[in-house]
This record gives C-alpha cells, structure tokens and sequence, in this order.
C-alpha cells in the first residue's frame, strides 16, 4: 500500500466498507470527508486499484459498474494497520 496515494488508500477503505458500491456513491462517500471529487480524479483512480488488483468491478447494469475489495485488497489492508499499529498505539 505504500505506492498508493492517499486518496488511492481512501478509495479503498470506501470500498472495504461499503456493499458493491458504485462510482456515484464511491463519489458521494468520500466526497462528504475529503470535499468535491470530479470524475476525472475518481475514476483514474479507481482503474488503478483494480489494475493493481485490489479492487474488483463489475457491471451492475448497462450504464452502472460496482467495486468490491479483492482479496488482496483486504490483506493489504490488514497489513497497513499492522504496520500503523506499530508506530501509533492508542493505548496509553
């Protein structure tokens, strides 16, 4: 996860936490944390994620794709918190 940008890591803990979401509602979700998000920064981003592997899309109908975290989304995912974890620890 460390060649992801941050906005990359954002989009793909959207997804991690979100049922088959698609690009609109990736937009409108991330959107009411970071500000407005223009589809020409989304969706770049977005094809990189699943270039990368770690983020599957599929065809919800003829206009509509969804994204889902792969599998090797979800362990680089873990990952990133174990490494975090052992820099920040909220218990003191």
């Amino acid at each position: 996860m460390f060649e992801l940008t941050g906005f990359q890591r954002d989009l793909l803990y959207v997804i991690a936490g979100s049922d088959r979401p698609s690009g609109q509602e990736i937009k409108e979700r991330i959107g009411r944390d970071v500000g407005e998000v223009n589809h020409g920064r989304l969706y770049p981003n977005l094809d990189a994620l699943v270039e990368d592997g770690l983020v599957d899309k599929g065809q919800q109908d003829r206009r509509t794709n969804y994204y889902t975290i792969s599998e090797t989304g979800r362990q680089a995912i873990e990952q990133r918190r174990e490494w975090e974890n052992q820099y920040v620890s909220l218990e003191e």
